[in-house]
């Protein structure tokens, strides 16, 4: 799977200097199989980007395709598969229903899309040290906690592309690392590419680093 970009730019950042960035209104390319780091600081458009790449914002100049389709063509409809079986999203917000319990969070999820066993949810949770914490309410965990629960939701669908928005921002090293191994077994299963966006820092494990 392949997503184009073409000269994008949100209305919000028109203004704004981008000579420098690898992104906003240049044409680029995201391929299936690759990951993607894209670092910037606040204000510069990332959560904007994801947005744009999950159908969930219309208010920019350019367009981008979605293997050889044109945003502007796609109705709700072909969102809505898109959303359920080509692109996943983990966003910066991480959207959990903080009356269910973490586990009820993911299940949730995978009962829409059966991709994963009860087994394989378990697995996921106990190399991301939340196997314990699995019944306890989404409300409750601490943000880190939520962010690890927000990304094996996130891996519980079919997906060519996943977009993780400041996934790691409340995580420490040793859970980064648990996380990231996490998500390249799956994207590597699913032939999928991953993009995504941080501060800094954790672009350094993405194959290819972008500036925004």
């Amino acid at each position: 799977m392949q997503i184009r970009l073409k000269q994008i730019i949100p209305f919000p950042l028109q203004d704004m200097n981008h000579e420098n960035s690898a992104i906003w209104e240049r044409d680029f390319s995201f391929e299936s199989r690759k990951s993607y780091g894209i670092s910037a600081p606040s204000g510069t458009g990332k959560t904007s980007l994801i947005s744009i790449l999950y159908g969930l914002r219309k208010d920019f100049h350019g367009s981008f395709l979605i293997d050889e389709t044109a945003s502007e063509f796609m109705s709700t409809s072909d969102w809505i598969i898109i959303r359920r079986t080509k692109i996943s999203l983990c966003p910066q917000g991480l959207w959990l229903f903080d009356d269910l319990s973490a586990l009820e969070n993911i299940q949730l999820k995978n009962a829409l899309t059966l991709q994963k066993s009860e087994d394989e949810i378990q697995n996921m949770l106990q190399k991301a040290g939340m196997a314990a914490h699995q019944h306890k309410k989404a409300g409750i965990l601490s943000y880190g906690q939520k962010q690890r629960i927000a990304i094996i939701r996130a891996l519980s669908q079919p997906f060519k592309f996943i977009l993780l928005d400041e996934a790691f921002s409340h995580l420490d090293e040793e859970n980064k690392l648990k996380m990231w191994e996490l998500i390249q077994t799956e994207a590597k299963q699913q032939s999928a590419g991953i993009i995504l966006t941080s501060l800094g820092g954790e672009t350094l494990h993405s194959d290819i680093s972008i500036s925004l």
